[in-house]
């Protein structure tokens, strides 16, 4: 458990906890993740902001995911990817501790887990990507036993570094599905750490490393496909792409894979699994007037406001916009959908507009990392005057120690 400093020790309560009555808010967000708690600072930053803000949250806890990968490296503190939510909830802005189960946009009002009914006259929804472990048969219950792992959990990450650590060579596999995930490089970065420390044990002459995707390639942009296609033959890693993992036999220690253009289903023997599982939109998006065909919330890509209802704005990983599920992302969506809301309040056009930036900082190794950024036509976009697109230690220190820092006292206090 994390101590509480002063930086995140609990402020006095801010939670509403009556359960019968009709709740209004001037503005709502729904989400307190990262997209969530960066909007809600920044909206109630300054002395003069007067704006009535909640958060709708059900979790205690917040979590800075994008240290998960190097937690399940052996590199990074589970701990310190934790903190309590109320610790990250804006001084300004009240916290109902509740779900959504329903939104009706057309009367400005949803409803909650706990029987509440909330209105608004703004709505921000931003409540994150769902992971679906039952959508691979034997993943769940195997989860954290007989050499099956994944980084996308809080409580599983650590079964990643345990599997690691005590390694002893065979078949280790890193899986990618077809759906839409948290950062898209994810999945590998894990598998090049692996390698890393296969190697510095002396087990890596008696392994083979599969790394097995439901994507096409290694990376959707070319400048920075190339030099992981360069990192992956250099570590001498195996590839099969269009392949969707759909059942683990623990008994057998069999992955069983889904040729996505065949059908055809085939099995590999492992000795160790890391599992990035499948991911969609939440049920209570998907399945309300929010959505679009595929289950997102439906907004405009530049100026991420609701297509069909104009006080409702969306952004983060539950939103249809087509880019990479990314905390840079956010840290850019965020001040669009900020500036656009007040516009909005003001009775003003909305002039701020999202050209669909997102980074990937893609770990290749310890002490080395590509910093991929990128826009919608996945074309480079790039923050710092050298080619992005080689590994560099210096990149490593920025996402080890550089971005954590950025994330708590920077996106979260509203400041960037």
């Amino acid at each position: 458990m994390i101590s509480h400093t002063s930086e995140n020790r609990q402020k006095p309560d801010q939670t509403i906890h009556d359960s019968d009555q009709v709740i209004h808010h001037q503005v709502l967000i729904v989400g307190g993740g990262t997209a969530g708690i960066t909007v809600a600072a920044q909206l109630t930053r300054g002395w003069s902001n007067q704006l009535d803000v909640a958060i709708l949250e059900p979790s205690d806890s917040h979590y800075y995911q994008p240290a998960w990968t190097l937690v399940g490296g052996g590199t990074f503190r589970m701990a310190k990817t934790r903190r309590d939510e109320a610790s990250v909830i804006p001084r300004k802005a009240k916290w109902i501790r509740d779900a959504v189960v329903e939104f009706e946009p057309q009367q400005n009002r949803l409803k909650t887990r706990d029987g509440r009914t909330i209105q608004y006259d703004y709505l921000v929804v931003c409540a994150g990507i769902q992971i679906k472990w039952d959508d691979v048969k034997g993943l769940k219950e195997n989860l954290g036993h007989a050499g099956v792992c994944s980084n996308y959990s809080f409580e599983s990450v650590g079964s990643t570094w345990d599997n690691i650590s005590h390694f002893k060579g065979g078949t280790a596999i890193f899986t990618q599905p077809v759906t839409g995930i948290k950062c898209g490089g994810a999945p590998q970065k894990i598998c090049y750490l692996a390698d890393d420390y296969f190697r510095q044990q002396g087990v890596r002459e008696k392994t083979k490393i599969i790394f097995v995707s439901g994507t096409s390639s290694l990376f959707a942009v070319e400048k920075y496909r190339k030099v992981l296609e360069q990192v992956v033959q250099r570590k001498d890693i195996e590839t099969r792409f269009n392949q969707s993992l759909v059942a683990i036999s623990a008994d057998s220690k069999e992955a069983i894979f889904r040729d996505l253009e065949t059908g055809e289903e085939s099995a590999i023997g492992y000795d160790m699994i890391h599992v990035t599982p499948p991911m969609g939109p939440p049920a209570f998006i998907a399945e309300g007037p929010l959505a679009d065909e595929k289950g997102w919330v439906d907004v405009n890509q530049h100026t991420l406001q609701h297509v069909r209802f104009p006080n409702v704005f969306a952004l983060g990983d539950s939103s249809n916009l087509p880019t990479s599920k990314t905390a840079a992302a956010i840290r850019k969506q965020a001040p669009v959908v900020t500036r656009n809301l007040k516009s909005l309040i003001a009775g003003k056009p909305l002039t701020a507009s999202y050209n669909g930036y997102t980074s990937c900082p893609l770990v290749t190794g310890y002490g080395k990392l590509v910093l991929a950024e990128f826009d919608y036509d996945k074309l480079p976009d790039e923050t710092f005057p050298f080619n992005q697109a080689k590994e560099r230690w210096s990149m490593w220190l920025l996402k080890k120690y550089l971005l954590p820092v950025l994330y708590w006292k920077g996106m979260l206090k509203g400041r960037v």
